[in-house]
């Protein structure tokens, strides 16, 4: 038997662990609740067309969601308390059935949510796809896009703005209010490009070119990053995206175009092998046709680009359907192999 003054040690010491333990918990819910504010929420808050409309879809589709689920929580913790053991004033009708009206309700409400969920996403996937290009109310129709070729390579990420003559590694910039047509692919794996601030995320794959359209309207700097792993070095691939006025754009480009670097196809060869923590490079001239080169993978030299290999295909494929047998193959009684040889709607 535990003699009385240990006991009572033994209580004080336990209780003594229970409060620090309860202050613990307190300190850490009041950091949270310190620290979430400091939280980047772009996603919610973004500084392009694209991305504001999309962030507003989200809205949307959680609202209409919680219009079921908050209930739901609420009447189960109700039902649960009012109806307990120890209530006995809660009515008791064992032989209850059901109710038609309640089941009216039941059902109803999810289905007119689930209506309203699928109008919605109908109209957005149709109003925010990446291929459609931006109308009046994103940017204005007068001002001609900036075209930018992406490419994702292991670990980094290149940008060629052809119509400038450039290429930037691990920098993107675009001005502000000005629609920006991306044609995207992948040197090797699967990748994802992503800028929170701008669109939603687009994927990049080998040997296929994908498109966004997008736009941003706030002038800044923004991060963009890879949004599927890709290997070892994924984790590096980010780079920050600048928003800039027309006149803060122009010095950008003719900062590239000065720094005296060309891009051939030689330099994309040694570009392409695999590294991380690559620094920002600027190049003020860019081969013709390298992202065409990319996407159809003949950028080494005396490679065969595959548009080149189908299109042989696609002619043999023609020849072998178009096939008609010679004067000499003319399938006769006397001929039985040259009937043999036919196509089955050729013999007679």
């Amino acid at each position: 038997m535990i003699p009385p003054r240990l006991r009572a040690q033994h209580l004080r010491v336990r209780s003594r662990g229970q409060g620090e333990l309860i202050r613990m918990k307190t300190l850490l819910a009041f950091s949270f609740v310190t620290f979430l504010p400091g939280c980047s929420m772009v996603v919610l808050d973004p500084s392009g067309y694209i991305a504001a409309q999309e962030a507003r879809l989200l809205v949307i589709a959680t609202v209409l969601m919680l219009l079921i689920i908050v209930p739901v929580i609420a009447l189960t913790l109700v039902f649960a308390w009012r109806y307990r053991a120890s209530n006995t004033d809660a009515p008791y009708e064992p032989e209850w059935d059901h109710s038609i009206q309640l089941e009216l309700v039941i059902w109803s409400a999810p289905l007119l949510i689930i209506i309203a969920l699928g109008a919605i996403t109908w109209i957005g996937t149709h109003t925010l796809n990446p291929y459609r290009p931006l109308d009046t109310r994103s940017a204005p129709t007068a001002v001609e896009p900036l075209d930018i070729q992406v490419v994702a390579l292991d670990w980094k990420w290149l940008f060629i703005y052809p119509d400038e003559g450039i290429a930037v590694v691990n920098e993107l910039a675009a001005p502000v209010d000005v629609p920006v047509h991306f044609s995207i692919t992948s040197s090797s794996v699967m990748n994802s490009f992503f800028v929170p601030a701008l669109a939603g995320q687009i994927y990049a794959m080998p040997t296929m070119e994908t498109t966004l359209h997008a736009v941003i309207n706030r002038p800044g700097e923004y991060e963009g990053f890879s949004a599927n792993y890709s290997g070892a070095g994924f984790s590096g691939m980010r780079f920050k995206f600048f928003g800039m006025n027309d006149a803060d754009f122009e010095r950008w480009v003719q900062k590239a175009k000065a720094s005296g670097q060309a891009l051939g196809r030689d330099g994309y060869v040694r570009l392409e092998r695999p590294s991380e923590g690559e620094p920002v490079r600027l190049y003020g001239t860019v081969a013709p046709g390298l992202f065409d080169a990319v996407v159809n993978r003949c950028v080494a030299p005396g490679s065969q680009c595959l548009h080149a290999v189908m299109a042989a295909d696609a002619r043999r494929a023609a020849a072998a359907l178009n096939w008609r047998p010679d004067a000499a193959f003319v399938c006769t009684a006397a001929d039985p192999v040259a009937t043999a040889s036919l196509p089955v709607a050729e013999r007679k």
